[in-house]
């Protein structure tokens, strides 16, 4: 591939002029954060934090959390599907989307924590801030942030009158709206009401249906009501409604298909035939592939201020429900033919007291919270008699009938004997129910100790009792046409004959035709596993403040993951994660001098990883399967960040961080020994930005912004060709690495009451294979892959009162 010129910019920066333009011309100014759940200035802060500001989330092309990827190096967001979002931060992350575990990366909205599938990856509506806090968070922040945080603050209902509304059109039929009204309703109260909408027609097409992939579908609401009820007291109260309705991601298939439905693809599939799924084909046969979501939650945030303390009373509850189906052979032929899917709801309530106060000496909050879930998840898989078929003959089972089938062997009998009965064609459901109950409590605490007036010595300490019950209920398989079709075959005693050919019983012939062969494992009955877990998470930090404008600090921190269960392996468990993580940083801002510089260096020991491993081979003509896997790593890495001013009205940025993750102990479920080997976390991942910005053009303001965007290869081991992370011999690239590169021009007029913006991202259409699906590969030889999407431009316009 061609290499493009370097340019020292990057991606997803939609900047407004009038507002984000001297935003980000000024950012060398104080930013206030909440990360210690007190405002301060984000270079007081003794954590490794990068903020994603007001501005930039609203004039940007970012609409969730995956788009944030390019702008926080470090952070990786996998949502290929949107309903199984998968985050991680410096190489810590759970690679499970299922109701049995809990994510290492916690979200946070508005202090609410995030349920899995229900919140983790909504629409960006009318968002002040996110913060994302690098490292173990549990002792102040919360549940489950052994890797650290998202903590995403939405905007509060003010004193004044204001409207904004934009829309965007673009190519791949983008079609993107928001709008927001804030109303005063009293001197005391005042109401926020915003909406998103964002469509797209998709970047590719299936090859004969011609159906559209790769389309965007998602629309947001978001209302909040504030009352001072006393200049003591306030209360808050909002309520969040998301949907969305889009296809399933494609999987593009690396082996060339005939044009024969019927043919099954060559066994076994070689890599060095692939076909570069950049370039190929997209063949899909589900028909109803999909990824839907409905998402609601309402808040309440009571605060009262009492002399030099605060009392806040937080509550929340969230419902969602989802449903996920997609082609997993990445074929349109009966004989491959193989869909799996997902099929959830769930309810959370949450409710926090937090009782916090100052002194000159000391910074202090006690508080307590109560965490409650239950959840239901259906996990599906959808084939055909012709796929058992395949199945058996390329792994040369046992079967008996001498062409190695099961189905056909039975069903060309039938026909040569002129018998209304066919087997072949059939369709055949599996599935697998599971239920959650989750029941959590925690008191924590948190103190700043002013020792001298440049020394500030953080203590924190979290307590935390996790209740789960989680249960298992495997149905026998469904094939309503097929079992139609033996029992009328077993009353004319048709069944009998063909048992005495195949030399056993029609009972054992009938058994064999109606076995479970993905969800084998206590078929017909419920499973149920009870467990507690508890922790105790402290956090320990030393700042230093050097001088006015520098501050250095040491810290330690404790991160904790409750355990948890493989939704789809029968009374499988995982153990809780342990996280000891140890950080020296500086922070330093010259104003003067227009320089800010933050560097950060950490280590950190990763006790019991939870993932899901796909395994090589099961019993019988049953596919491979995700089995439980715990592991121990270990990590060192740098983070750095520098924004520089060197004219008035340029500025240019650079956060990049530096990570070596090895497995200390770790043996696969599939018997793999990768001790000492790379986890698969690229080493160098980073973000050059650039900006500027001319006045009293066209009685407005004229800027320009860009960004350029490096994630680094990802580090083979020994496990990651069967995980499809890595594929050595493959003609092309799998999981190299990948850059980025957006610009945008912008005019906003005076006032910032009208403004037009022209964008472009992934200006170089750089393209990538993201991972191979090798859930197939072994037993039907279709493997198939995720690549990324092309570039995407478009217009937006703009106006606000």
């Amino acid at each position: 591939m061609t290499r493009r010129p370097f340019l020292p910019i990057a991606c997803i920066a939609l900047f407004s002029p009038a507002t984000h333009a001297q935003q980000e011309v000024t950012a060398l100014q104080p930013v206030v954060v909440t990360a210690q759940g007190k405002a301060q200035d984000s270079q007081m802060v003794p954590i490794t934090l990068d903020v994603i500001g007001a501005e930039r989330l609203d004039d940007s092309v970012a609409v969730d959390l995956s788009d944030l990827d390019p702008l926080v190096p470090g952070l990786d967001v996998r949502a290929h599907q949107p309903t199984e979002p998968m985050l991680s931060i410096r190489g810590i992350g759970t690679l499970d989307y299922g109701i049995g575990t809990d994510p290492a990366v916690g979200v946070y909205i508005d202090g609410i924590y995030q349920t899995r599938a229900g919140g983790a990856l909504l629409a960006l509506n009318d968002v002040e801030r996110v913060e994302v806090l690098k490292g173990p968070q549990g002792a102040l922040l919360g549940r489950n942030t052994a890797a650290g945080a998202l903590a995403i603050v939405t905007r509060e209902p003010g004193d004044t009158v204001e409207a904004k509304a934009r829309v965007r059109m673009g190519n791949q039929g983008r079609r993107y709206g928001d709008a927001l009204l804030n109303l005063p309703l009293s001197p005391s109260q005042a109401l926020r009401l915003s909406v998103l909408d964002n469509r797209s027609d998709g970047w590719i097409r299936d090859a004969r249906s011609g159906r559209h992939y790769g389309k965007d579908g998602e629309w947001g609401s978001r209302a909040s009501w504030r009352w001072n009820i006393s200049p003591a007291t306030r209360v808050l109260a909002s309520w969040t409604h998301d949907r969305l309705d889009e296809p399933a991601s494609a999987g593009i298939s690396l082996v060339p298909l005939s044009d024969d439905p019927r043919e099954a693809a060559p066994f076994p599939a070689s890599p060095s035939s692939y076909r570069d799924p950049r370039h190929a084909p997209l063949h899909d046969d589900t028909g109803d592939g999909h990824s839907a979501r409905r998402y609601d939650s309402a808040t309440l945030d009571v605060r009262h201020r009492f002399g030099s303390a605060t009392l806040s009373a937080r509550g929340a509850w969230t419902g969602y429900t989802l449903s996920h189906t997609e082609d997993a052979d990445g074929t349109d032929h009966v004989v491959t033919h193989l869909d799996t899917g997902v099929e959830g709801r769930g309810h959370s309530a949450y409710g926090e007291l937090r009782l916090s106060g100052a002194t000159p000496r000391l910074d202090w909050t006690l508080g307590t919270s109560l965490w409650r879930e239950n959840a239901a998840q259906t996990s599906l898989a959808r084939a055909n008699t012709d796929t058992v078929d395949t199945l058996a003959r390329n792994r040369g089972l046992p079967t008996g009938p001498p062409d190695g089938s099961v189905y056909g062997y039975f069903d060309a009998m039938l026909r040569q004997a002129g018998m209304p009965w066919r087997l072949l064609g059939e369709p055949i459901g599996e599935q697998i129910d599971n239920h959650l109950r989750t029941r959590a409590a925690a008191i924590f605490a948190d103190a700043t100790w002013h020792l001298t007036g440049r020394i500030d010595l953080v203590a924190g300490l979290r307590y935390t009792r996790d209740n789960k019950l989680f249960s298992w209920y495997t149905p026998a398989r469904s094939a309503p046409g097929l079992d139609r079709s033996l029992d009328e075959m077993e009353q004319a005693g048709v069944l009998a004959l063909a048992a005495q050919l195949a030399h056993t019983t029609s009972q054992a012939l009938r058994a064999a035709l109606s076995r479970n062969l993905l969800y084998a494992d206590a078929v017909g009955r419920n499973v149920l596993r009870r467990n507690r877990w508890s922790d105790t998470s402290p956090r320990l930090a030393l700042h230093w403040q050097l001088a006015p404008s520098a501050m250095a600090y040491a810290s330690v921190a404790k991160g904790y993951k409750a355990g948890g269960y493989n939704a789809v392996q029968v009374n499988s468990i995982f153990a809780p994660e342990h996280v000891w993580n140890l950080e020296a940083g500086l922070k330093t801002r010259q104003p003067t001098w227009g320089f800010l510089f933050n560097m950060a260096a950490f280590t950190y020991r990763y006790d019991d990883r939870q993932a899901l491993t796909l395994i090589p081979t099961t019993s019988g003509a049953g596919v491979p399967q995700y089995r439980v896997s715990n592991t121990d790593q270990q990590a060192k890495g740098l983070e750095l960040e520098t924004r520089w001013r060197p004219l008035g009205e340029l500025q240019v940025g650079l956060i990049a961080t530096w990570t070596d993750v090895t497995y200390r102990h770790a043996i696969t479920a599939g018997g793999l020994d990768l001790a000492g080997q790379p986890s698969g976390e690229p080493t160098l991942a980073y973000a050059l930005d650039a900006g500027y910005r001319w006045h009293d053009v066209a009685d407005g303001d004229l800027s320009f912004t860009a960004i350029h965007g490096y994630r680094g290869a990802n580090r083979c081991n020994d496990d990651s060709r069967l995980q499809g992370n890595c594929a050595p011999g493959t003609p092309f690239a799998v999981g190299g690495a990948r850059r980025r590169t957006d610009l945008r021009l912008d005019w906003s007029s005076a006032g910032d009451h009208w403004g037009v913006g022209l964008y472009a991202t992934n200006l170089f259409n750089q393209r990538y294979v993201e991972s191979i699906g090798n859930v197939t590969t072994a037993v039907l030889g279709t493997p198939w892959a995720y690549v990324t999407s092309p570039r995407s431009w478009g217009v937006e316009l703009r106006a606000s009162l």
